[in-house]
């Protein structure tokens, strides 16, 4: 088993039958990781992600989709941040989904994250994604209000239909070729506040804070029991869940990376084979250049 696998296999969850969020500790910090190891196995990741992203690109056959949901300063930013410090940016598309526009309202709740999956090749990320369907709008009955949906379509059924779609759209990205990864980044109402409370502190960091912040803390618990049920009902062996612990970010970053390597290992991602046909163009063309060839001359009327 690799690094990698044995530090993110205690969090992947694969079958929601018996999950609880209660479960799992927002500070948990692995078997017996420091923070000094932590970051030496981030580094590795970064550097291991590095090289299997250049495979993924060059093989031109899978597509990663990477989704990252949380409550507020959970470090969702920090962590795409770090963990893909040392990916070539030309591989990689990251969307951040906020408040649905006009436009978006008029068309179901998947379609704008849907036109932005990401391409074969390509490592895809959403901060935050179509998720924020069970969750916010589960928790706030007015959001789902005003998405135009036909009132005999919002039955008490609605949360469990959502659920089932999700799970068949990420069943039709895998058979696709398009990998699923989730993750959410398990914080502690006590965290949180003490986060909240440094960006009070600390003025380079106020432009971080939005009272509608503090409002949301209002509403903990059911945000809690909306992601339980969220991760009961979607969580699979093609599309897992993985419930990262958040309240040191150190160990959240390494544990996302680890995640992330794990399944790109998973892929057998290789570099294109050469055919005998372009192998002799290669040979043709090394000839041509160790000769120096003949240069073309350019002929005026």
């Amino acid at each position: 088993m690799s690094w990698a696998s044995k530090l993110i296999e205690p969090y992947r969850v694969e079958s929601g039958k018996k999950f609880r969020l209660k479960d799992f500790d927002p500070a948990d910090t692995g078997d017996g990781h420091s923070k000094k190891h932590a970051q030496e196995l981030l580094q590795q990741g970064i550097a291991d992600m590095a090289t299997l992203q250049d495979k993924l690109y060059a093989q031109n056959c899978w597509g990663l989709l990477l989704i990252f949901q949380a409550m507020d300063a959970a470090g969702k930013d920090g962590a795409i941040k770090h963990v893909m410090s040392g990916v070539n940016p030309q591989g990689c598309q990251v969307y951040s989904f906020k408040q649905p526009s006009a436009e978006e309202l008029d068309h179901d709740y998947m379609w704008r994250c849907a036109v932005r999956l990401p391409e074969r090749g390509r490592i895809g990320i959403f901060n935050r994604s179509y998720y924020e369907e069970v969750l916010i709008t589960r928790v706030h009955p007015q959001v789902l209000a005003a998405q135009k949906i036909p009132e005999e379509l919002k039955g008490k059924h609605i949360w469990k239909e959502r659920y089932a779609d999700i799970s068949a759209f990420e069943s039709y990205l895998a058979r696709n070729g398009f990998v699923v990864r989730k993750f959410y980044l398990n914080l502690s109402k006590k965290e949180q506040k003490k986060r909240f409370l440094d960006r009070l502190d600390h003025p380079d960091k106020n432009w971080k804070f939005s009272a509608a912040d503090v409002h949301e803390r209002e509403y903990w618990d059911a945000y809690m029991k909306a992601y339980e049920e969220m991760i009961a009902h979607t969580s699979s062996k093609q599309a897992p869940w993985y419930v990262i612990p958040a309240d040191n970010k150190w160990f959240t970053r390494v544990a996302v990376a680890a995640a992330i390597v794990e399944t790109m290992e998973s892929l057998n991602l290789e570099y294109p084979k050469v055919s005998a046909e372009a192998k002799k163009q290669l040979a043709e063309a090394r000839k041509e250049l160790e000769t120096g060839g003949k240069s073309k001359q350019v002929t005026s009327d």
